[in-house]
């Protein structure tokens, strides 16, 4: 899938729910959001997607990023119970909510909020998974 191609499926959330607030993330989204945030800086690999939900069983694989002599700004850091969620992140659930089957082979973190990622997904009359 091109670069243009995956812009305009991200574009393509007709009918999907955005969450904007921890209150409005599924459980398991609730659990791969906190999985990022203690990540760090990483990347998970072979997120599976069912029915436009992450399934954590089992769990992705989670590489994390070790850079010697700096410092962990995140170790520190307490998260709330309840936030509202960084655009990253509501981006990220809603196109997982609008893939119908598919895997996340790759879905880089940076500072515990998604970057960027690779993504395997079934098209099937026009429509993902």
């Amino acid at each position: 899938m091109t670069q243009r191609t995956a812009q305009t499926t991200l574009n393509q959330h007709v009918g999907v729910t955005r969450p904007t607030s921890t209150a409005d993330l599924r459980p398991a989204e609730r659990s791969f959001l906190a999985a990022m945030t203690g990540l760090g800086f990483g990347r998970f690999e072979f997120v599976r997607i069912e029915q436009g939900e992450i399934v954590l069983d089992p769990w992705p694989t989670a590489v994390c990023d070790v850079k010697f002599g700096s410092a962990d700004p995140g170790a520190t850091r307490t998260v709330p119970a309840e936030f509202d969620l960084k655009p990253q992140v509501t981006e990220l659930f809603a196109y997982v909510r609008s893939v119908g089957s598919g895997e996340i082979r790759t879905l880089e973190v940076k500072s515990g909020l998604p970057f960027s990622m690779e993504i395997d997904y079934r098209v099937e009359g026009g429509h993902r998974g």
